[in-house]
């Protein structure tokens, strides 16, 4: 089985612009969540500091009204990811892009106009469509040879990273660019809000108190290499993907089983592709969206696949906000941050643990890494588990 490498890494979410950025401020416990004014209601959220110009500014690309957060966020991550690779390489590079926002920011706008009684732009729907913004993002890069959208709710650029590994793993790609991204819209935070899960006050993740999800929104990327890839592009292996898997319980339609069946089984496949035993994971990044059922029904899961040898966890959305499809991605970059600094970073809002596991953690923990685990777990019990290792 070839190995995965990764050799580059971009991320963008409230806490600013940068992997190490965002390593530095998770170690300083910096809290990126911040009232946001959606329509007549202010609640909190993840939202990114920049307007769309001074992302297209960033991104060094002119800017246009007519293309959507969701893309900009994520032209800006991947850019950081690819970093100063060459675009004309021979070997046929593929770009996999995990998003469910996709361009409703832009389509708000079109029906906002028409309640006022106005004339619509119908140009504003251009971007609606996820692959759209795929293409935004993949015609500004490079030429890919294959571009693929995912959408599988939460879990998206999981399952993008996922699909990249077994790509590189089998041989048919040598080098592939993966993530997700996605962008607060209205539409996404009224859904959230009709399901009763929104916190109205800062969420606390795995906290007996906890009420609820803030959304956030962001944009992270890995560039994947194969040996032979990395021979042409002169890159540095970071670090590996050694295991993966995507599981799904068919429980509820926008829940996990309270067992957590599908992120058990999850695990224990990523543990079998990577070919090593529960103990050896020495982090995991939890999703730990702040909800009651999901926190449970993970916690649950973890408990069940490690049993006395439960490694530290956390999950890093008091922070970011629940960035959605883009999540799985971040997160990724947050947990390879951890692997390489020997950091596992902390639980922002905890307070009042809703376990008595010292592996809780609400700070960040100095230690010796090895391997990390990454989860994500999407609406239907879509349940992804990454693992990230040290280079040998």
């Amino acid at each position: 089985m070839t190995a995965v490498n990764i050799t580059g890494l971009g991320v963008v979410s409230a806490l600013g612009i940068g992997t190490k950025h965002h390593s530095n401020q998770l170690r300083s416990g910096v809290v990126g969540i911040s009232q946001y004014q959606v329509d007549q209601s202010v609640l909190y959220a993840g939202k990114v500091k920049f307007s769309n110009l001074q992302l297209a500014a960033l991104c060094e690309v002119p800017f246009s009204p007519y293309v959507s957060r969701t893309g900009w966020l994520g032209l800006l991550a991947a850019k950081e990811a690819l970093g100063n690779l060459a675009f004309d390489f021979k070997i046929p590079a593929a770009f996999i892009n995990g998003t469910t926002v996709g361009g409703m920011d832009l389509s708000e706008q079109y029906f906002k106009a028409i309640s006022r009684g106005e004339l619509g732009d119908p140009a504003l729907f251009q971007m609606h469509d996820l692959g759209a913004n795929t293409d935004f993002i993949a015609s500004n890069l490079m030429r890919f040879d294959d571009v693929n959208t995912i959408s599988t709710a939460c879990s998206s650029a999981a399952n993008a990273i996922l699909l990249g590994a077994q790509l590189i793993s089998s041989g048919e790609y040598h080098r592939v660019l993966v993530g997700g991204t996605d962008a607060l819209c209205n539409f996404t935070v009224e859904g959230f809000k009709s399901l009763m899960v929104y916190d109205s006050e800062l969420c606390q993740p795995f906290d007996i108190n906890r009420r609820g999800l803030n959304l956030g929104e962001g944009a992270a990327y890995l560039l994947l290499e194969s040996d032979e890839g990395i021979k042409e592009s002169g890159n540095s292996c970071i670090a590996r993907i050694s295991g993966w898997a995507n599981r799904n319980d068919a429980f509820h339609n926008t829940g996990t089983s309270p067992e957590g069946i599908g992120a058990q089984k999850a695990m224990n496949a990523a543990l079998e592709v990577a070919q090593i035993l529960p103990s050896e994971i020495t982090y995991i990044n939890a999703h730990g969206t702040g909800t009651p059922t999901n926190d449970s029904s993970e916690l649950a899961a973890m408990e069940t696949v490690f049993g006395k040898h439960l490694p530290d966890f956390s999950s890093t959305k008091g922070a970011t906000g629940h960035t959605l499809a883009a999540s799985g991605a971040i997160e990724a970059v947050i947990s390879i941050n951890s692997l390489l600094e020997n950091c596992a970073f902390g639980t922002a809002g905890l307070s009042d643990p809703m376990t008595s596991s010292e592996s809780l953690l609400a700070n960040p923990k100095s230690k010796e890494m090895q391997y990390v685990m990454s989860n994500s777990f999407g609406f239907g019990g879509n349940s992804t588990s990454l693992i990230f290792s040290k280079v040998q």
